[in-house]
C-alpha cells in the first residue's frame, strides 16, 4: 500500500459535511453528514423496554426514533466479562433497568441502531475498553511493529480495563500513547459520572463530527495531503493534530481555489457513477450491483469487450478488472452484508485463482472487516463486509415514487389502458355532459398521441364531451377532474386539448 498516492478532501459547507478518500486518482470511499449525524460511536444511557428470550436479545430505548437492538453476545457488565452469568438474556436484563449501552450501527430502514454495553472510546493511537481486560495490536501493522507496540502498551494499561492499538500508532512511543491513555480516562470518568447522575433515555457523550472522526481514525503517514476547503474545520483539523500527531500537519492544507474543491479534482462524475447500477470497466466490460433484502448481487459482464486472441483471456481480462472494481465500489458506496459475485465462468483453475488473488489485494485496502469465501465451479464468489451506517447511495437518494424503489415502473401500454379506464369509469358515473381531465405530462402525450385520439374515442363511446390539459400534480397513472359541466363553460379555456 506504500506505493499508493492516498489523499484525503474534506469540503464543509451550511449544508453538510463531504469527506473524500483518493487512491492513485481515483475516488475509493465517500462520506457525508448532514444535520441528522450519524449515531455510530454514541453512548446513551437507556431503559430496557422489550426482553425477547425467542431472539435471545432486547430492544433499549435510548432515546432515537426507534429502540435501539441489544443482542446477548454484546453484554457486558461493569467487573467485566467473565461476571455474566450465562447467556440467558432474561438473567442479564429485566424490563424497566437502565444500562449504559454505545452504538454500533446506526438505524437502517425498518431497523433500530446496533447497541451494545462493551464500551470503547476511540483515541488517536488507542482505544479504551473500561470493561475489558483484552490488549491488542492492529493487525494491520507489520509483525515486528506489532510486537513492539504490544509490549509497549503493557506497561501502561490500567488494571482492570482493555486497550487496542490502532494503526495511526506506528512508529509512536510511550509518550504519544501514554498521553493518549490520559485524555481517555478522563473522558471516561465524565462519561461515568453523567450516566450515573442523567435520566434515561440520555446521551452521555457524542462523538466526534465526520471530519475530526476520519482524520483521527484515518489520515496518516501513508497520505500524501489533507485538503480542507473550510477555514473553521481546517483549524479543527490543525489544532486536533497539533496535539495528536504534528509530524502530520506539513500535511494538511486549506483550499482556497475559486473552483468548489470536489470540482477542481474532477469528482462529480465519480460521484454520479456510484448512483448508476451498471458500473463500466475500462475494457469495455461493466458490472451490475443489486440490492435485495437478503443480499447484494454483482454480475460481470463482458458487454462490448471482444478481446483479441481467446474467449478465456477475454473473460479472465474482464474478471480481473472487475475484482478490483467491485472492491472499489464496495468502499465506495459503503455496501454492507451477504455480497454475491458473478464473475464469467472460466475453464482454467490458475485463472480462477489469479482473479481471487486480484480480490484478496484489493480487499486489504478495506477499513471494513470482511470475510471472503472461495470461488466456485460456476464462477461464484460469496463475502459479507460489516458496515455500519448507510453509505452516499441511501443519504444522496431516495426511492422512486413511480415504483415505491422496486426499479421498474408501468408501461406506456398499461399506463395508458389504467387512464382510459378510470376515464370511462368517472364519464359513466357522472351526470355532466363535459369533462375536463388533468393528467401527468408524460400520460398527456400517450392520450394525444397520433392515431390513438383518446378524447374522440370516449365522446363516441359516451356521448360525453372530453378535454385534457397537463397537470404535473397528477401521479403518472392518476386522472384528475379539473372542471365538469355544460360543454360551453369547457370548449373555450386556454389550452384545452381535445
Amino acid at each position: 500500500m506504500a506505493d499508493i498516492a492516498r489523499e484525503m478532501l474534506v469540503s464543509h459547507d451550511p449544508n453538510e459535511t463531504r469527506v473524500a478518500m483518493i487512491e492513485d486518482g481515483a475516488l475509493v470511499e465517500f462520506y457525508v453528514e448532514r444535520s441528522k449525524r450519524s449515531v455510530v460511536g454514541n453512548v446513551y444511557l437507556g431503559c430496557v423496554k422489550d426482553v425477547l428470550p425467542g431472539m435471545e436479545a432486547a430492544f433499549v430505548d435510548i432515546g432515537l426514533e426507534k429502540n435501539g437492538f441489544l443482542y446477548v453476545d454484546e453484554i457486558v457488565t461493569p467487573e467485566g466479562v467473565d461476571a455474566v452469568p450465562s447467556r440467558d438474556i432474561q438473567a442479564l436484563l429485566r424490563s424497566g433497568q437502565e444500562l449504559v449501552v454505545q452504538v454500533l450501527k446506526d438505524p437502517m430502514g425498518t431497523k433500530g441502531a446496533r447497541i451494545t454495553t462493551d464500551i470503547a472510546l476511540p483515541g488517536r493511537f488507542i482505544v479504551l475498553m473500561p470493561y475489558s481486560d483484552f490488549v491488542g495490536v492492529s493487525r494491520k501493522l507489520p509483525a515486528a511493529e506489532r510486537d513492539r507496540l504490544h509490549e509497549l502498551v503493557q506497561t501502561v494499561a490500567p488494571e482492570g480495563m482493555g486497550l487496542i492499538v490502532r494503526t495511526a500508532a506506528a512508529g509512536v512511543g510511550v509518550d504519544e500513547i501514554g498521553s493518549d491513555l490520559d485524555f481517555l480516562l478522563r473522558l471516561w470518568k465524565r462519561v461515568s459520572h453523567q450516566a450515573r447522575e442523567g435520566l434515561a433515555p440520555e446521551v452521555v457523550y457524542t462523538e466526534m463530527d465526520l471530519a475530526l472522526r476520519m482524520v483521527r481514525d484515518v489520515f496518516g503517514e501513508d497520505f500524501r495531503r489533507l485538503v480542507v476547503d473550510d477555514k473553521q474545520t481546517y483549524e479543527k483539523v490543525a489544532s486536533f493534530l497539533k496535539k495528536t500527531s504534528p509530524g502530520l500537519l506539513r500535511r494538511v492544507s486549506q483550499y482556497k481555489g475559486k473552483v468548489a474543491l470536489f470540482d477542481y479534482y474532477s469528482l462529480q462524475d465519480q460521484l454520479e457513477a456510484a448512483m448508476r447500477r451498471r458500473v463500466w470497466l475500462p475494457s469495455g466490460g461493466y458490472i451490475a450491483i443489486d440490492a435485495t433484502e437478503a443480499l447484494t448481487a454483482i454480475d460481470v459482464n463482458t458487454a462490448r469487450f471482444v478481446g483479441k486472441s481467446s474467449l478465456e483471456e477475454t473473460i479472465l481480462r474482464t474478471n480481473l478488472e472487475a475484482a478490483s472494481e467491485v472492491v472499489r465500489q464496495l468502499r465506495l458506496r459503503d455496501i454492507g452484508g451477504i455480497i454475491a459475485v458473478d464473475f464469467i465462468d472460466m475453464e482454467r483453475p490458475e485463472n480462477r485463482e489469479r482473479v481471487m488473488r486480484r480480490l484478496r489485494k484489493a480487499m486489504e485496502k478495506d477499513r471494513a472487516k470482511t470475510r471472503l469465501m472461495e470461488m466456485s465451479q460456476l464462477g461464484l464468489v460469496e463475502l459479507t463486509r460489516k458496515n455500519v451506517s448507510d453509505g452516499p447511495f441511501r443519504v444522496l437518494s431516495q426511492a422512486c415514487p413511480a415504483c415505491q424503489g422496486e426499479g421498474r415502473v408501468l408501461s406506456d401500454a398499461s399506463r395508458r389502458i389504467m387512464i382510459e379506464r378510470r376515464m370511462r369509469e368517472i364519464l359513466k358515473a357522472g351526470r355532466s355532459e363535459a369533462y375536463l381531465f388533468g393528467l401527468h405530462p408524460e400520460s398527456l402525450l400517450l392520450v394525444n398521441r397520433p392515431g390513438a385520439n383518446l378524447g374522440a374515442l370516449l365522446k363516441a363511446e359516451t356521448g360525453k364531451h372530453v378535454a385534457f390539459v397537463e397537470d404535473a400534480s397528477c401521479g403518472p397513472a392518476e386522472v384528475c377532474v379539473m372542471m365538469e359541466g355544460r360543454v360551453s363553460a369547457l370548449r373555450d379555456r386556454p389550452g384545452e386539448r381535445r
